[in-house]
């Protein structure tokens, strides 16, 4: 029986299906969704390199209502292929490149202790509300040149926006994208109009002075990259960070390791949090010419799906694939994508939680689970609403 991405059981626990899907170990069609998965990390990650498979934008429905949506999308990295993706790629990292991520590790850690001392000592708080979320969405902020009165307002439309990711989202959530997408550009642009007259060192101001080879991002390119740099920048931190510390109290023989010793196995159990349970699950291409995938062919048009989570459970990969393991080495997790559209910002998400993740085990070593975790209901971004914890 083919897989049901919004049955709840799925959700709660998609491995089992997956590992289902991978026994065929080739792509198979799913007649429902009208797309190919491709289960198994040789799979899923030939999908994510293959020159021949585009994750090409497909507008919505294109009228107005679509209109600032559609263009947040079809004029960002991740929706488009070369040669855009190229000079968009190209003219971002001149802006977004590693001394200037590396630059920030100050910061992630100032912010990370002030979001410590603001948890009351001995009480209850929730990992994710009070510590996994705000802290990419405050350095996302600063790195943008967000005004920190503004904060508040980024989360709500990022999550409204990535709603539209999920399979088959519901009507109040395509008005929820919508209103979002137009509040949230007109917000970039003000603060881009404002730049122009008044630049200051933040990425904003920076992005949108890059050239190469005479050419700059447009008004739209340059909106679509913040927003994008925003949603992908924190959503894979928030959600990794949340499902490897659930993983982690859920594996008491792990937990003691990294936490009896946290600057050891930091760099390995940050790998293992991405792969164990990873943040993104569902990532769809489409094939731009004829292509075919260990022996099943992709005909023009068709979409193909790389499962990132099924693929980093695939024990023709990783030894004892479903073991929770923090000291994994390799671990050549597929979490953040492969090919030109592997996270461009990757190393940010590593850098915040290898600051992150000592400070909060070293600050509360008793750290542990108060309830039952209380898990989003939708597959493609996996993550928890709320991980109550007591220290």
């Amino acid at each position: 029986m083919m897989i049901d991405f919004r049955n709840s059981d799925v959700i709660d626990n998609p491995y089992p299906y997956l590992e289902e899907l991978r026994g065929a170990n080739k792509p198979l069609w799913h007649p429902d969704l009208e797309v190919f998965l491709a289960p198994t990390h040789r799979d899923a990650n030939e999908v994510l390199r293959n020159k021949s498979l585009g994750r090409i934008y497909t507008e919505k429905v294109p009228d107005s209502e679509w209109q600032v949506f559609n263009w947040l999308h079809s004029d960002s990295i991740l929706d488009s292929e070369p040669p855009k993706h190229t000079r968009l790629r190209g003219l971002v990292l001149k802006a977004f490149n590693r001394n200037r991520i590396e630059g920030l590790r100050p910061s992630i850690q100032s912010i990370t202790d002030s979001l410590l001392n603001r948890i009351s000592e001995g009480e209850k708080f929730d990992l994710i509300a009070d510590f996994a979320e705000p802290l990419p969405v405050k350095v996302i902020a600063l790195l943008l040149g967000f005004p920190p009165e503004d904060e508040h307002l980024l989360r709500p439309w990022s999550q409204a926006i990535v709603k539209m990711y999920e399979i088959n989202p519901p009507r109040e959530h395509q008005i929820a994208a919508q209103n979002a997408a137009q509040e949230f550009a007109d917000y970039v642009h003000s603060l881009m109009q404002a730049r122009k007259i008044h630049p200051q060192d933040d990425l904003i101001t920076e992005l949108a002075s890059v050239h190469e080879a005479g050419e700059r991002l447009s008004t739209h390119e340059l909106i679509a990259t913040c927003v994008l740099l925003l949603n992908a920048g924190h959503e894979a931190s928030v959600n990794g960070f949340g499902n490897g510390m659930v993983s982690l109290f859920n594996h008491p023989a792990q937990r003691d390791s990294l936490f009896g010793d946290p600057e050891k196995y930091t760099e390995t159990a940050i790998e293992e949090f991405l792969r164990f349970d990873s943040p993104l699950q569902y990532f769809e291409r489409t094939a731009t010419s004829d292509v075919e995938i260990s022996g099943v062919m992709i005909k023009k048009g068709q979409k193909i799906v790389s499962l990132l989570g099924s693929a980093n459970r695939d024990s023709s990969v990783f030894t004892d694939a479903d073991t929770f393991d923090v000291t994994r080495h390799p671990n050549p997790h597929i979490g953040f994508g492969a090919g030109i559209h592997f996270c461009i910002g990757a190393p940010l998400a590593r850098i915040e939680m290898s600051v992150s993740l000592p400070a909060l085990l070293k600050r509360f070593p008793r750290l542990d689970l108060a309830e039952t975790p209380l898990r989003r209901p939708t597959f493609s971004l996996r993550g928890y609403e709320r991980v109550l914890v007591a220290p």
